[in-house]
């Protein structure tokens, strides 16, 4: 079991910048990918940003160079840093993590309550 709780949402103006972070408790030691990701109601949640335990960091396209995923092992949080915020980046953020892989993709079984984003034009 894992427990995630993200902190650090808010409200901004376009081109302003937030950082998110997200505390894990529980079995962390188990696990071997964990992630941003990102829905506005009415649409199909989408993975912002990942980290997997070797380092490996994959973004969604549209936030290459504005958004950056880290992990802090010994604190066992999770960040993501905003910066340039866009209006379209408006949605609920929620963290999630992954103890095990299915078919080569990080199976996310463990998720937080997530944390809203909102920027302003």
């Amino acid at each position: 079991q894992v427990r995630l709780v993200e902190s650090g949402g808010g409200s901004v103006e376009s081109g302003g910048s937030l950082t998110l972070s997200c505390g894990a408790s529980g079995d962390t030691a188990s696990t071997i990918c964990m992630g941003w990701f990102r829905q506005v109601p009415g649409k199909t949640r989408e993975g912002v940003a990942i980290i997997e335990h070797n380092g490996t960091t994959r973004y969604l396209n549209s936030v290459k160079d504005r958004f950056t995923v880290s992990l802090d092992t010994a604190k066992n949080t999770l960040r993501l840093q905003l910066k340039s915020l866009r209006p379209e980046d408006t949605a609920m953020y929620y963290c999630a993590a992954a103890l095990n892989k299915y078919e080569g993709r990080c199976d996310y079984t463990y998720w937080g309550q997530g944390t809203q984003v909102t920027v302003s034009s």
